[in-house]
């Protein structure tokens, strides 16, 4: 599953790959995005597509569990075998997360490898998120959001048990809710032999 991503091209470019209209601030390339830090994402209007900034870590407004408790941790990605079926998740917003790739770890502590993932035959990438809007008691809004997770394919598989859900282009109107069908059939995973897997830059933070 995503916990770091990368994403290097312009965003008034991933703006137009997405046709949505470039109202985040670009802050340049992100070699190392994390979650708790801003992120562009891609959100249907009836008035046209708009990739907006958000929060990466989507904070709970009011949600309670099975068990009619309040969910109070950040989410940082949901599993999509579940994402329809609980509580904590019912009527939160879908939005696209744009990235070139992401990163997973394998090893011991202090002994990890950090591998890149990324496809080359699709610079971008389109994660599926859900996202939400937080209010503070002062009244302050927070939009956040978590990315959806799948089981990996043949090309993560050795590496990782999950991996996030990647969008293909037709599903794009259906998950952001601008054309009809059912969001859950979008929630698959990747093909294989399409995913780059390498050992990631020692620079890296």
């Amino acid at each position: 599953m995503p916990g770091r991503y990368f994403l290097s091209t312009p965003l008034v470019d991933v703006a137009a790959k997405f046709d949505a209209i470039p109202d985040a601030p670009d802050p340049g390339p992100q070699r190392d995005g994390a979650p708790g830090e801003a992120v562009a994402a891609i959100i249907g209007k009836h008035d046209g597509r708009r990739m907006v900034e958000m929060r990466w870590g989507m904070i709970p407004m009011g949600r309670v569990n099975a068990r009619k408790r309040p969910v109070m941790e950040t989410i940082i990605n949901a599993r999509s075998e579940t994402l329809f079926k609980k509580t904590a998740f019912a009527d939160v917003k879908r939005a696209i997360l744009p990235v070139n790739g992401w990163y997973e770890w394998t090893g011991k502590t202090r002994r990890k490898t950090r591998w890149e993932i990324s496809a080359p035959k699709s610079q971008i990438l389109a994660f599926a998120a859900i996202w939400d809007v937080w209010k503070s008691p002062s009244g302050t809004e927070i939009a956040s959001l978590a990315t959806v997770t799948v089981d990996p394919s043949a090309d993560v598989a050795p590496i990782h048990h999950r991996m996030a859900a990647i969008l293909e282009p037709a599903d794009w109107a259906v998950w952001l809710g601008e054309a009809e069908g059912d969001p859950e059939a979008c929630l698959r995973t990747y093909p294989d032999n399409r995913l780059k897997v390498i050992e990631a830059a020692s620079d890296l933070p």
